[in-house]
């Protein structure tokens, strides 16, 4: 008599007719994903522009460092044989303008995008609802609140610092380094006609200097904290952070609507 193999199923493991995801989720596995939802929330445009802002802003930042703190290139060859303080500079400029570019196109986006593009440069300073959930965010960062809330773009206290420190602060570190700029272009350039009213405006070249460097550390410091608490949302909060801005979703780890 032929042995006959008896197939014990595990009440563990859902049919594959039942679930349509996977052979092997069990049951656990389904509920799961069903507490997980996800919203489109960042369009390419908008993820594209943070990525090359991202990069750009880290050019200027070392190069500026090092524009204000000369390296000795005499210990790197003699000067007739290097251009190490030249490329410096033209990298620095370089990633000025592609940053003053892309972010001409960030605000054209906010005009033509979805309704999350738009929030980089408004504030409801109004809203007396927003204000409340400021300091919620703060105080879940400073961990005195259990859970944080659930918000599809960015929370609030996170907004007013992306509209802080790149809305305004883009903005003034675009006219200022254009301003220094147009020293080197020339009285008449096209950046002198649209930048040099800045200098006598801030009381003379070596005050705009100042004022130019100490904003890059002031975007530095923001960089720093803006790293750190989007792998501490990814982390702790119940909401993706770090992937989002790649894949352009949000995704939601439970199902608690608040």
């Amino acid at each position: 008599m032929n042995e006959q193999t008896i197939h014990i199923p595990n009440p563990d493991v859902l049919p594959l007719q039942d679930n349509l995801l996977t052979g092997d989720a069990t049951q656990s596995d389904v509920e799961s994903i069903r507490r997980q939802t996800s919203v489109y929330v960042y369009e390419v445009p908008v993820r594209l522009w943070h990525w090359i802002n991202a990069l750009g802003i880290t050019v200027l930042c070392v190069t500026g460092y090092l524009i204000a703190s000369p390296p000795p290139s005499m210990q790197i060859d003699e000067a007739v044989n290097q251009f190490v303080f030249g490329y410096i500079r033209f990298a620095h400029f370089s990633a000025a303008y592609i940053v003053t570019f892309a972010f001409i196109g960030r605000i054209y986006w906010a005009l033509v995008g979805n309704f999350h593009s738009t929030q980089l440069f408004i504030l409801p300073v109004w809203n007396r609802h927003w204000w409340k959930e400021v300091l919620h965010e703060a105080r879940w960062y400073l961990f005195l609140e259990r859970d944080p809330k659930k918000y599809v773009g960015h929370n609030p206290l996170a907004h007013a610092a992306m509209f802080l420190f790149m809305t305004l602060g883009l903005t003034f570190m675009i006219f200022t380094g254009f301003a220094l700029y147009s020293q080197g272009a020339g009285q008449g350039s096209l950046s002198d006609r649209l930048f040099g009213w800045v200098i006598p405006l801030v009381g003379g070249s070596q005050t705009l200097h100042s004022l130019h460097h100490l904003g890059m550390w002031s975007i530095v410091i923001f960089i720093l904290i803006h790293v750190y608490a989007a792998i501490r949302e990814d982390i702790l909060s119940r909401q993706s952070i770090v992937s989002t801005m790649i894949s352009g979703h949000r995704t939601f780890k439970d199902d608690d609507p608040n």
